[in-house]
This record gives C-alpha cells, structure tokens and sequence, in this order.
C-alpha cells in the first residue's frame, strides 16, 4: 500500500533544510548591508559627512575636511610623527596643514 503522502521525517527535513537556506540567505544581506554602509563612510568626515582631500606634508599624509577644516591622521601616520627623531615635526606638518585650509591670503579668526 503505497501512499503519495511524505512521512513526518521528510516535512521535518525539508523545514530545517529551508530555514537554514533562509538563515544563509539572511547573513549574506546584512553582510552586503554592513560593507555597503562602510564603503558609504569611506573618506567622508565624521563631523558633517562631505569628503575628505588627502595632502601630504614633511611625509605625513593627512585627511582634510575642506569644508569644516577637521583634520585626521591614521594611526601609524601619528605613531610615525610621535617617534620622529626630527623636533617639531608634528607642530610643523599642522602648521602647514592649517596654512593650506586657510589658503593663501587668508588670516586667523580670532586670535585662534
């Protein structure tokens, strides 16, 4: 007597089998979610969001923001000017870095 109906342990295959398909199927979007947003905060500033210029000063590279003058260093970038044997270096690479924010011509607001 044969019967077209699936025995108990065949639906119970089937529903782990598709719910771990499901579950695969889920992981792989957020993953594309989490490396879509990364990508989307790639060289943008953290203050407002517009993109950042990278210039390179006494051979430190530095990430600007033309639009608020935020400035950033990697961390093996400030690691390289804390251990330069050079004095000042660091007080020398943000004074040319402001310099080139303000542009030429420009003066200082306020005293700062």
């Amino acid at each position: 007597m044969s019967t077209d109906k699936p025995s108990r342990n065949e639906d119970e295959y089937f529903a782990q089998q598709n719910a771990e398909l499901l579950r695969k199927q889920r992981d792989q979007a957020d993953q594309a979610s989490r490396e879509a947003e990364r990508k989307s905060h790639y060289m943008k500033c953290p203050k407002d969001g517009y993109d950042l210029s990278s210039s390179e000063y006494h051979g430190v590279q530095i990430e600007t923001c033309p639009h608020c003058g935020g400035m950033w260093l990697d961390a093996g970038e400030l690691e390289v000017v804390s251990h330069e044997e050079r004095p000042a270096l660091l007080t020398r690479v943000l004074s040319d870095a402001f310099s080139s924010l303000r542009g030429p011509g420009k003066k200082r607001e306020g005293g700062r």
